[in-house]
């Protein structure tokens, strides 16, 4: 993910309608490899292994941290007591403790402080919301939305830290993708307020990298049956985090259903949104899309299709542009908040497993 923040702002340029500049002034990696390739960005002044140097530097204003989710809560608190604000990786913590811990301390030393979670500034998430917004749906029935991989099929893999609860955290593949699942609900207002969870432990052994197995013991996949309250109405709404899920290699999708209408749209399909209506009959109808309905214009023509570094780009830019005061009425990143209702969610799902129960989530007096 570092090299993709290194590619977007190098690419800056092509964003037309964001007058603010960046560049990326300083980049410390532990791996001296990954280090170098870095060099290959003409605006790199500092190439270090101690990150304490980089925190250092006057003139770093933002930092983006990817690292392994046991160590966000450190890290990024580092940063913040080094008056730097901050673009966070999900989960924004191992757990729920950390999350808060964060978000408090971002609000302690007064910086500006997101999360990322990429998908949603593709044109068909983006079209997704202007649907509901529009009312045209009617009375909302129903909610699907997920994010599946399927590479951990592959039992040769070796195992990593994502695959081990050390340092994944306990909530596992819910860390990993939950934070892009909610992202739009969460910006709905779609909160959930009771939770059913169904989690699973696929394949629990891989090899080690050494000649041996180590153990997997972190959830692959996680389907989340949730109640959602929308104008005085319990909706259901499925979430989906899998790693395991055949066929799929990294499908991000949203269905809304309502009364009057419906909207879905899967990166399966990067170019369609499925729009339904009804009258004398019902239809689905399928609208091709371009690079039109990003946030941030570019010199991309509105014909051709958006891909990952596109969206990329377009989240560093609306992180950008609200830090300036400038993001108007555009989407913006998952905020402090955000990422600490999901963790508030993934917290009851561990409970709804555990206990077999259907678990209310009162947002205000989550144990922590």
């Amino acid at each position: 993910m570092g090299k993709e923040a290194a590619s977007s702002f190098a690419r800056w340029f092509a964003l037309t309608d964001i007058s603010v500049g960046v560049n990326l002034k300083a980049v410390c990696d532990l791996n001296p490899e990954v280090l170098s390739w870095y060099r290959n960005v003409p605006t790199v002044e500092l190439f270090t292994t101690d990150y304490r140097e980089l925190l250092a530097l006057a003139e770093i204003d933002v930092v983006y941290v990817a690292l392994p989710h046991n160590l966000h809560e450190k890290y990024y608190l580092e940063v913040l007591a080094a008056g730097k604000d901050l673009l966070a990786e999900k989960p924004f913590g191992i757990n729920l403790e950390a999350a808060q811990n964060i978000k408090d301390e971002a609000v302690k030393q007064g910086r500006f402080v997101r999360c990322s979670s990429e998908m949603p500034f593709l044109p068909g998430p983006q079209r997704v919301l202007k649907e509901v917004r529009s009312g045209r749906l009617g009375q909302i029935i129903e909610i699907k939305a997920g994010f599946l991989h399927s590479s951990d099929l592959d039992r040769s893999k070796p195992i990593n830290w994502k695959r081990q609860q050390q340092f994944c955290g306990e909530i596992g593949v819910m860390g990993d993708l939950g934070m892009h699942v909610l992202h739009l609900p969460l910006r709905l207002g779609w909160k959930p307020e009771r939770v059913y969870a169904q989690l699973q432990k696929i394949i629990t052994e891989r090899p080690d990298g050494n000649g041996g197995v180590a153990e997997c013991d972190t959830w692959n996949n996680a389907t989340l049956h949730t109640e959602v309250n929308i104008e005085n109405s319990m909706v259901p709404m499925t979430l989906e985090m899998k790693r395991i899920a055949p066929g799929e290699t990294n499908t991000w999708y949203i269905e809304v259903l309502g009364t009057e209408g419906g909207v879905k749209y899967s990166t399966k399909d990067v170019k369609t949104l499925w729009t339904f209506r009804t009258a004398e009959e019902q239809w689905w109808q399928r609208t091709d899309l371009g690079f039109k309905g990003m946030p941030f214009t570019t010199i991309t023509g509105g014909i051709f299709e958006p891909g990952f570094p596109d969206c990329f780009m377009q989240m560093l830019a609306a992180y950008i542009a609200e830090r300036e005061g400038v993001l108007g009425e555009r989407f913006g990143c998952v905020t402090p908040q955000e990422a600490l209702e999901s963790h508030q969610i993934f917290e009851a799902a561990l409970r709804s497993f555990k206990n077999q129960s259907l678990e209310t989530i009162d947002y205000k007096n989550v144990p922590v």
